[in-house]
């Protein structure tokens, strides 16, 4: 009888441990690191050169604000604004091919099934080859062009996009579909009447996740959409570092605007993130 008594209080206290040990973890990981952008952002040149963990003895972040928006013509902003329209374009394209080519994939079974499985799986393992791809881009005339760009961005992200569909259709009752073409509904209709509006926390997922991704992006968008015209986000940093000189404090105020968007998108739908993630996780 002890035992038994004893063992809910047992797992109570070994879950208030672990919670616990999860939010220091956390704290430590996330919560440091930005206090420390914040802090270096909001000081003086030669006290953010120092790159100490202190509060500044003097506050300049309006003013570093400010520096960062005009400098070389607002390019930020021009960077705000092409990395959104990437973004969008790119995530709306990974939504909507790869939720028809998952739902392709799970309710059909061919002998081509394999073989595509193991494209898609080489989509999440097998590097990105630079070269050939900025001459695929020269040869249709889109490189250096925003929608070459998000051409790219779709397909490097297809892959897990695809795999995330195809785990939530497999949830997706089969006698819906059955119903819906009884009803007289066409493939199209089908697909975007029927199943579609049943992926919404897998779409949010998909949404959240790759937008925070090609948002977040560096090496794409410093390959395949080089100049000022089409700067991104992530490319406005070299405005404020050099060979021989970087200011901190200005480099620190430009990644504390570009994490911010993300950071907030992140926060807004994390329990949409979770449900979307392991939804799939019964059935496969």
């Amino acid at each position: 009888m002890s035992t038994s008594a004893g063992t809910p209080r047992l797992n109570r206290t070994y879950s208030w441990v672990s919670g616990l040990t999860a939010i220091a973890i956390s704290t430590v990981v996330f919560i440091v690191p930005f206090i420390f952008i914040f802090f270096t952002a909001s000081k003086t040149t030669i006290e953010s050169s120092l790159l100490e963990f202190t509060p500044p003895t003097e506050w300049a972040f309006f003013e570093n604000l400010v520096e960062v928006i005009q400098t070389r013509d607002y390019i930020l902003v021009t960077a705000f604004v092409n990395s959104t329209i990437i973004t969008v374009g790119s995530v709306a394209l990974m939504v909507v091919v790869s939720a028809l080519v998952g739902y392709v994939l799970q309710r059909r079974k061919s002998r081509l099934n394999p073989l595509i499985n193991f494209l898609v799986l080489a989509g999440l393992i097998v590097p990105p080859a630079v070269v050939p791809t900025i001459w695929v881009m020269q040869g249709l005339g889109i490189y250096k062009t925003l929608h070459g760009l998000i051409f790219v961005e779709v397909a490097f992200g297809m892959a897990f996009c695809i795999l995330m569909f195809r785990a939530f259709v497999s949830t997706i009752p089969r006698e819906l579909d059955e119903a819906a073409v009884m009803d007289g509904a066409g493939p199209i209709r089908l697909f975007f009447k029927v199943i579609f509006p049943l992926l919404k926390s897998v779409i949010v997922t998909v949404i959240v996740v790759q937008s925070v991704f090609v948002f977040n992006d560096f090496q794409n968008p410093l390959y395949f959409l080089p100049g000022d015209q089409g700067a991104t986000v992530q490319l406005t940093l070299y405005n404020f570092q050099s060979q021989f000189q970087t200011s901190w404090n200005l480099l620190f105020m430009d990644i504390l605007l570009i994490t911010l968007p993300m950071l907030l998108m992140y926060i807004f739908f994390n329990r949409q993130i979770v449900a979307g993630m392991t939804s799939g996780a019964v059935k496969g």
